[in-house]
């Protein structure tokens, strides 16, 4: 599924969050999202889902603007195109997205309804992820709220990774994760982008699980897109660092 960006403006008093002219990122890529702090990442992925409006600009998935607005402008609520991108688009950003008073497999039970899983269904698409539980998140019949900053981050991935997206949107997705768990998130978004030809946009401040998986890296500074690299087999990596290295020089 493509997703297409343009003219993409956010503004927050006299700071320009994000100014995107133009982007496109194609069916079956997957993009790493890089750049310090404020560059504008998180602002991007929220643009594209919609949680926030942007003051210029907008944002086609699979070719229908995801505020829904007609020619004009205007938003059509009532239209059931508005939301059809939802159903294919599988996302994390942060711990907002979970429901703390859920235990795992209630919250679980819950994404799968959302996106038409039947509970059977659904235990059989959390199989692939029994590497990542590792045995500390089903049956321990506990809250979301109540589990480690790192075991909530994995139940966010699972979440967004379960329904089989054709378009997933990951924010810092190693984060609080241990060494062996980055590995097996990377791994697990790796496959996913090969099997089922998602398309995958996942920032991320780990320039080596990015250059390890992406095809293409996007470069934000300030808001503004200043790099777009191919990354056949990690080629971009020695860019990144160079650029790096130059802001602390």
């Amino acid at each position: 599924m493509d997703l297409r960006i343009c003219n993409l403006k956010k503004v927050y008093g006299d700071k320009v969050a994000l100014d995107l002219p133009s982007l496109d990122i194609h069916s079956g890529e997957l993009v790493g999202l890089v750049g310090n702090n404020g560059a504008g990442k998180t602002t991007l992925l929220r643009l594209i889902l919609d949680l926030i409006r942007a003051d210029e600009g907008y944002v086609l998935s699979g070719g229908t603007d995801v505020t829904g607005a007609n020619a004009s402008g205007k938003v059509d609520f009532s239209a059931s195109d508005n939301v059809a991108w939802k159903r294919y688009t599988g996302s994390f950003i942060d711990g907002h997205f979970l429901i703390d008073f859920y235990t795992p497999e209630e919250y679980f039970t819950f994404v799968g309804k959302l996106y038409g899983l039947t509970p059977e269904t659904t235990r059989e698409r959390l199989k692939p992820f029994e590497l990542l539980m590792h045995d500390e998140i089903l049956g321990t019949k506990k809250y979301l709220r109540d589990f480690s900053e790192g075991n909530r981050q994995k139940i966010g991935i699972i979440g967004a990774m379960m329904i089989r997206p054709q378009v997933l949107l990951l924010d810092e997705p190693f984060n609080y994760l241990d060494p062996s768990s980055q590995i097996v998130v990377a791994r697990l978004i790796a496959e996913m982008n090969r099997e089922l030809g998602t398309t995958v946009l996942i920032s991320s401040h780990n320039l080596s699980f990015v250059s390890d998986i992406s095809t293409r890296i996007l470069l934000l500074e300030k808001g503004r897109l200043i790099k777009d690299l191919p990354n056949h087999e990690g080629s971009a990596i020695a860019e990144l660092n160079d650029y790096f290295d130059k802001l602390t020089s």
